[in-house]
């Protein structure tokens, strides 16, 4: 015999009862049980109508309505026009009884358990009697049974308790006398010892199905919804979780306790003794495995089996030095939530007796604490125990696995993962039996820690990075282009998913959780939303997704201010924007503090150097205990291509304007002209090198007029170069006069910077510098005499948007 159970969703309309009755034609058995639940949504309808008459709200009648116009309809596309008088005559005889419980409740003001047991079975009772006559019509050998005749409980009201003596005899009674194939009983009801309907609680048609299983030896226990199967986490949260095909009995109770809601805890124990397997099926594919449930697997091996979460849960922490060495206390705690009827999801207690914690359902919170606060009134009075502390809006995640026992490592793989994305523990618990680790989080984290916890566990260390992206111009674009090109390669070859979730220019801004397609971010973007740098960063933080980076590629200094609120949240931030770490010497200290504190890397390679790992390459000196004596440095490649082109036959002017219609300057050249851009990559160098300088520190020797640095827009700046042309000419010929060649030097020695144009003889590492190349030459102690040279491409959009593709690798490789 088989025991098929379908559920809410897989009968919640004509449509899919059809892909039900589909199901059950293909049975071969000779005898088959159908447990069904109420239509969807039914039986909360049920419970809002009843507490709307309870309060004596004439609207409970637009419920009443609803639930008969949604049965009359069903029963009309169901069954042909000449079967329909009779099921519509027995289901309105069953409304006319609903609508007289219901007025009933409505003229005394009160539903007593006893009355909502009654009101709300007619969910399964109607569904089940209309689908079993849905399959007669259709040809199928089957018959309603009323599951309340068979399965009979005490007389606790809302989950009531089995008799599995009585239920076993009137279950195998009944299977063995009948000689049709297929009956169709409604799960969740049952009725109590003086013939009183009863209802099995949350899942309770799970239960029903389980129950019928084991009182008649079935062959299995097929569970149908609407997913396929058990997965390693939740689909819905999880994108990348899997089904998992085999499982145990314990491990499939572990995470059906911890909110793996295919399945519910209870249904398992009437088939646990029985080792009748449990198969989880998808009403909507019905050609796909799904999970097995069995009395043992190995797991191919693998630790964890899945990850598992219940949320709405508040800690109950009861503490003072009263409670040491005083023996009772957790059995008057206990005891009281006992007696309030509040279920213990998680205890956890202090191996110093100094306090005990306990997670319960947040509604069950208040109630609770005022409860245990009366129990030790005179302890709290006495100041022996502090009054119950209380933190709601916490969610417990699990990790699952038979093979986790005495397993080393798993505790602080998951800890260490969580606490990488900044998810705050506030409770750990793990059972003997070692199948489960437990921990209360807040329930905002629950998306970033269960999609943290598979990647670590299940998704071959592929990981997963979010980049929100500010600034899409000539870097920005190449950029993006780049991780569009390197995606695949990313993935296959350094396990690294990249994803843009958001992008952002001065006028509109985009998101797409999923991620954004990069093919066409230039047209997802024009049709986003008014552009906002609060309102991205709100975003951002309420997306809370693990691997977070924000990217800015602009020069704005009111962006570089954010950084902190980004770090602050654990999301990373990467740079070409120098602004931040050139500023005020204690706002880039903090950056820094923030990014240790929270776990969050700030990397800002491209300051200096655009591509060349100058900077990565100065933290290395740093780390392994050399020390930096001199940096030398040609940092601008727009001044070095400026200087490399300018000659006798060409224009100052006509220069500089060619290396920003390509991209070498700064959208204002000012910036790269006047050497601030050059005082502030030497500052970086200076600071990243252990010494506390601000840009004021740094002299300038510029070598541009003063009316040319005076100048406030681009069309002045540029007309000011034509008036001085002479003045440009005259330093080119005295270093042509010499030999040399002019370039902008940068140097830092003895604590002290300098930035200014120099001549450079022949026979210098500087003189043969071509194009925007940068140089930097690192005089330390391992290095005294023959400097460390960095040398190559130090500008462009292509440069330096490699550079920020390159911490971003390296945040992937954190």
């Amino acid at each position: 015999m088989k025991v098929l159970k379908f559920g809410g969703t897989s009968v919640a309309n004509p449509e899919n009862i059809n892909k039900v009755k589909s199901i059950v034609a293909n049975l071969n058995d000779p005898k088959v049980a159908v447990v069904v639940s109420a239509f969807g949504g039914v039986t909360d309808l049920l419970l809002q109508t009843s507490q709307l008459a309870s309060k004596q709200d004439q609207s409970y009648k637009k419920g009443l309505e609803e639930i008969e116009a949604r049965h009359l309809a069903a029963i009309k596309e169901l069954l042909p026009v000449q079967s329909q008088s009779g099921v519509l005559s027995q289901v309105k005889s069953d409304l006319n009884v609903l609508e007289t419980l219901l007025e009933g409740s409505y003229l005394i003001g009160e539903l007593t358990p006893k009355l909502s047991d009654k009101i709300v079975s007619y969910g399964e009772l109607l569904s089940s009697f209309i689908i079993s006559e849905f399959f007669k019509s259709q040809g199928l050998d089957a018959q309603f049974k009323d599951s309340r005749e068979l399965i009979i409980t005490d007389e606790q009201y809302g989950k009531a308790n089995v008799d599995f003596e009585k239920t076993n005899a009137k279950c195998q009674a009944y299977f063995s006398s009948i000689d049709h194939q297929i009956t169709v009983l409604p799960g969740f009801v049952s009725s109590s010892r003086m013939g009183n309907s009863t209802t099995l609680g949350r899942g309770g048609s799970d239960y029903t199905a389980a129950i019928i299983a084991a009182a008649q030896q079935a062959e299995i226990l097929e569970i149908w919804t609407d997913v396929s199967g058990m997965y390693t986490a939740n689909p819905r949260l999880v994108k990348q979780a899997i089904c998992v095909s085999h499982i145990s009995y314990e491990e499939a109770m572990e995470l059906s306790h911890f909110g793996a809601k295919v399945l519910y805890p209870p249904t398992i124990q009437p088939v646990l003794s029985k080792e009748i397997p449990i198969a989880i099926k998808n009403t909507f594919d019905p050609e796909n495995p799904g999970t097995l449930i069995t009395k043992s697997h190995n797991g191919n091996g693998k630790t964890v089996r899945g990850i598992s979460h219940v949320g709405n849960i508040s800690l109950l922490s009861l503490e003072g030095p009263g409670m040491v060495g005083i023996p009772g206390i957790s059995k008057r705690f206990f005891e009281t939530l006992s007696l309030k009827n509040i279920s213990i999801v998680l205890i956890t207690q202090a191996s110093s007796e100094h306090s005990i914690c306990v997670g319960i359902a947040d509604d069950d919170a208040d109630p609770a604490a005022e409860a245990v606060n009366e129990t030790f009134a005179y302890e709290i009075s006495s100041r022996k125990i502090k009054p119950v502390l209380v933190e709601k809006d916490l969610t417990i995640i699990a990790l699952v696995g038979d093979n986790m026992k005495s397993h080393q490592g798993l505790s602080g793989k998951m800890f260490s993962t969580l606490g990488k994305n900044n998810v705050n523990i506030r409770a750990i618990a793990q059972g003997a039996s070692e199948r489960n680790i437990s921990a209360v989080i807040k329930k905002d984290d629950v998306k970033k820690a269960l999609n943290s916890l598979h990647e670590t566990f299940f998704e071959e260390n592929i990981k997963q990075l979010n980049l929100f992206v500010m600034g899409v111009g000539n870097v920005g674009a190449k950029f993006l282009d780049q991780i569009r090109q390197q995606k695949k390669f990313l993935k296959e070859e350094l396990k690294l998913n990249v994803r843009v979730v958001g992008i952002s220019n001065s006028r509109t801004m985009a998101f797409d959780e999923n991620g954004i397609a990069l093919k066409d971010w230039e047209s997802v973007l024009a049709e986003g939303q008014p552009a906002d740098r609060n309102a991205f960063f709100d975003q951002v933080k309420s997306l809370n997704y693990r691997n977070s980076v924000f990217v800015d590629n602009t020069a704005s200094a009111e962006v570089a201010k954010t950084y902190a609120d980004y770090l602050r949240n654990s999301i990373s931030v990467v740079t070409c924007n120098k602004i931040a770490c050139s500023s005020d010497y204690d706002f880039y200290k903090e950056l820094k503090q923030l990014a240790k504190q929270y776990n969050a890397p700030f990397l800002f390679e491209t300051n200096v150097g655009a591509g060349l790992p100058i900077i990565d390459t100065l933290k290395h000196l740093i780390a392994s205990g050399d020390k930096i004596r001199k940096i030398q440095a040609v940092l601008s490649g727009s001044l070095n291509f400026v200087f490399n082109t300018f000659n006798e036959s060409v224009t100052f002017h006509d220069v500089v304007k060619q290396a920003q219609e390509q991209g070498y300057t700064e959208p204002d050249p000012t910036i790269d002209l006047s050497g601030v851009d050059v005082m502030r990559k030497i500052l970086i160098l200076a600071r990243e090198s252990g010494h506390q300088l601000n840009i004021d520190d740094i002299e300038n020797v510029s070598f541009l007029p003063k009316e040319s640095l005076e100048t406030n827009s681009n069309d002045a700046f540029f007309e000011s170069l034509k008036k001085y042309e002479s003045d440009f000419q005259k330093l080119y010929k005295d270093a042509a006069d010499v030999d040399s060649k002019l370039k902008y030097v940068a140097q830092f020695e003895d604590g002290k910077a300098k930035v200014g144009l120099q001549k450079i003889p022949k026979g210098h590492d500087f003189y043969n510098l071509e194009g925007s190349d940068n140089i930097v030459l690192f005089f330390t102690e391992r290095y005294p005499n023959q400097p460390l040279i960095i040398k190559g491409a130090g500008a462009g959009a292509d440069v330096t948007a490699s550079g920020i593709f390159a911490d971003i690798i390296r945040i992937g490789n954190f």
